[in-house]
């Protein structure tokens, strides 16, 4: 089963709103999306495709490779089905593999259950053929195999990237409530942000927002941060491809930028962290750190992307204190940011409303499960500034 050289459907997975970036993202390296949808984006190509995917994507969270499309209408029908695959020409006898899976079927209470069956299907197999059973596991650092299951629709994909894409490797220390990077990626795809211009993270907390924007500005993708994928524990895995695309990925980044990144927060341990994490990042030189109340953050006049991610408390009930830092954000704005455009992350529409500034766009985000909006405002001088909501 030569899966690094046979084309088939590619499931790129995405946290829910952030396809339309991923899809920017596949374009740029050169890829036509078959279908784009609210989690994900599918493409034809094969696992040497996908090696590339992995090591570039920022708003990806798996790249998922099929490996049969199939009937199953109860799990004694599944098993069968995945018995017939070739698992040996796939998964070394001597290795280890996971299972995960998204399941919506009447026979199955538990994705669990599932999750059994396929590692069940897939050990007797290689055991019958090979007289030797691989070990399986919850463990996602290996062999990873994954069930997309719908009534009596079944895809089964070899999961290329193993642990999530989501997560960029560089981070560290998390610190208080961090945005995850995929997320922060994608809400910088959509202000629009030149990559050229002044780019302002007041309230940095860990730094995830401008540690990405230093990432975005010198092309430096997440491919360069980690070293194991599910791809590489697949059978007929060639490493020189790897290191042959990792290269390309070391040799286009740059080294330093023309303008300014300037992360401020009033916590001394939020900045300290902040600045750990974009050492290790490798763009910490990049990066204007200091320790300030967000009124404090230092503006320089050549006009470009200012970005707040505040706290937004629980949707019901609106805090005073939080009422009076939102108020203070959009006095900040339209005194001391004429000719930028800004950005608020926030997850509580009330708070949103105490900024006093008019959003020319209100752009729809998931953390989590929270139902967020990227708020934009034209800090125009002069007569456009826009008048206060009322």
């Amino acid at each position: 089963m030569q899966v690094f050289h046979t084309e088939n459907k590619i499931i790129i997975t995405c946290n829910k709103r952030l396809s339309p970036y991923l899809q920017q993202e596949v374009e740029d390296l050169g890829f036509k999306p078959v279908r784009v949808f609210q989690t994900g984006v599918e493409l034809l190509g094969t696992v040497t495709d996908c090696i590339a995917l992995n090591l570039n994507l920022r708003c990806a969270s798996q790249v998922l490779y099929l490996i049969k499309s199939f009937k199953a209408a109860d799990p004694k029908e599944l098993y069968e089905e995945l018995l017939t695959i070739e698992w040996e020409q796939l998964i070394d006898f001597s290795g280890y593999f996971s299972v995960t899976s998204n399941v919506n079927n009447e026979h199955i209470l538990t994705p669990l259950f599932a999750n059994v069956k396929v590692k069940d299907a897939i050990v007797d197999r290689i055991k019958s053929v090979k007289g030797i059973r691989p070990n399986s596991g919850a463990e996602a650092n290996k062999t990873v195999v994954h069930l997309y299951w719908q009534d009596s629709d079944a895809d089964i994909f070899l999961d290329t990237s193993g642990e999530t894409l989501a997560k960029h490797s560089y981070r560290k220390i998390p610190g208080k409530a961090p945005m995850l990077e995929a997320l922060a990626t994608s809400t910088i795809m959509a202000t629009n942000w030149d990559r050229k211009s002044t780019f302002i993270n007041p309230m940095c907390g860990s730094g995830t927002l401008a540690i990405e924007a230093a990432l975005l500005a010198t092309d430096k993708h997440p491919g360069l941060f980690r070293m194991n994928y599910g791809f590489m524990h697949i059978m007929g895995y060639d490493e020189t491809v790897f290191f042959t695309e990792r290269r390309k990925l070391k040799d286009k980044a740059k080294k330093e930028t023309g303008f300014k990144i300037i992360a401020t927060d009033i916590s001394d341990d939020a900045v300290d962290i902040a600045q750990k994490n974009a050492k290790t990042a490798g763009v910490d030189h990049l990066i204007e750190f200091s320790v300030c109340d967000f009124a404090d953050t230092p503006v320089p006049e050549e006009p470009g992307v200012i970005m707040f991610n505040p706290e937004y408390g629980e949707r019901l009930g609106v805090h005073t204190k939080l009422e009076a830092t939102y108020k203070r954000i959009g006095d900040f704005m339209k005194k001391d940011c004429l000719g930028y455009r800004g950005y608020v992350f926030t997850g509580n529409p009330d708070l949103a409303k105490v900024i006093g500034l008019k959003a020319s766009r209100r752009i729809e985000f998931y953390n989590g499960k929270l139902d967020c909006r990227l708020l934009e405002y034209e800090l125009y001088t002069g007569s456009k500034r826009e008048p206060k909501e009322v």
